[in-house]
């Protein structure tokens, strides 16, 4: 596959980058190299790779969700600076 000089143009453009005509004849070689080396992988025979999301084999670290006592209102309220026995009072900001 060939990037041409207008492919590297349009892409500019839509990333809004200004390319001198010598920054789009750079780009666009090394865009071909780096488009080369992906299509490398249709080489590749996949069929008995499983997929991974990370390259190492982790196991899920979380815990078991388990119901535990929590604070009543009054208490999560008591050290607030300003409530109204509801909620904490905060200035209005707009």
């Amino acid at each position: 596959m060939s990037v041409s000089r207008a492919d590297v143009e349009k892409i500019a453009s839509l990333a809004r980058l200004e390319l001198s005509p010598a920054e789009m004849d750079v780009m666009a070689r090394e865009m071909d190299t780096i488009l080369g080396y992906v299509a490398k992988l249709d080489e590749i025979d996949g069929t008995n790779i499983k997929p991974t999301t990370h390259v190492l084999d982790i196991e899920n670290s979380f815990r078991d969700d388990v119901v535990k006592p929590s604070l009543s209102q009054e208490e999560a309220l008591a050290n607030g600076p300003d409530q109204n026995g509801e909620a904490f009072v905060v200035p209005r900001i707009i």
